[in-house]
């Protein structure tokens, strides 16, 4: 685990649930930061708060993370419990697998509406925040290794994440005038509650990956940590991959 001293942060982090964004939440609290940690799933969230409780504060937001009135009432609740907000982590997201000729538009719109607004509009709502503060901030979207490589049944996926990373490139214009920084992670095959329903996932990955196995949830935080730290203030504009190395080879696990 990154140890840096983030007894000076207030953050919200999305999708926080579990998995990867639970990892963050946890790892900044026991760093010192304060934190909003939202899912969409109430049940999952107090859990999750509960158990990154035992480390530091902790306030769980359930809600959709892709709602314009929600993103801004977890912005606001950061400001009234903690006074500030300086880190956003834009982690919630939906995958949706389909064959891109017999995709619906339905789940196109979902994918789009959480993915890419939601990470718009949180991005946003504590930019704002950050501006009218006068303090700048850090800002962390959550990209993919998919939208750097082709991945079957994922066009609708990838595409999201490949905007991501645009957007953090783009907002550097709109940013870094207030000194806030934006940069994305885009991890690859990780080891999730989600994922390791499928079997094979562990096996099919190690064989694959350079480096021999899957990242861990604590390898995408610990880069998160970093690219929202004081360490990293003239870092940017970049997306970072994590992914022992895979999209070097590339090789399909189909």
């Amino acid at each position: 685990m990154l140890t840096i001293d983030f007894s000076n942060e207030v953050a919200i982090v999305t999708g926080a649930g579990q998995g990867i964004g639970f990892e963050i939440a946890k790892q900044l609290c026991i760093n010192g930061a304060s934190v909003i940690v939202n899912d969409i799933d109430e049940k999952l969230v107090q859990q999750a708060a509960s158990k990154i409780n035992d480390y530091g504060k902790c306030i769980a937001l359930a809600g959709d993370a892709s709602d314009p009135g929600f993103i801004q009432l977890m912005v606001d609740n950061a400001v009234e419990h903690f006074g500030k907000i300086t880190i956003a982590i834009a982690n919630a997201g939906i995958t949706l697998f389909g064959d891109f000729f017999e995709y619906h538009p339905e789940a196109l719109q979902q994918v789009l509406n959480l993915n890419i607004a939601g990470s718009f509009l949180l991005t946003q709502a504590a930019s704002r925040q950050m501006k009218q503060q006068d303090s700048g901030g850090s800002i962390l979207l959550m990209s993919s290794v998919t939208g750097h490589q082709a991945h079957k049944n994922l066009a609708a996926y990838g595409t999201t994440k490949a905007a991501l990373e645009m957007l953090a490139k783009t907002l550097v214009v709109e940013l870094s005038p207030y000194h806030i920084s934006i940069n994305a992670i885009a991890p690859g095959a990780t080891i999730t509650e989600r994922t390791v329903a499928d079997k094979d996932y562990i096996n099919t990955w190690s064989r694959i990956t350079p480096m021999g196995r899957p990242a861990t949830v604590d390898d995408i935080a610990n880069a998160a940590l970093f690219l929202v730290s004081p360490a990293s203030r003239h870092i940017t504009g970049q997306s970072l991959i994590v992914d022992g190395g895979w999209t070097s080879v590339s090789p399909s696990p189909y």
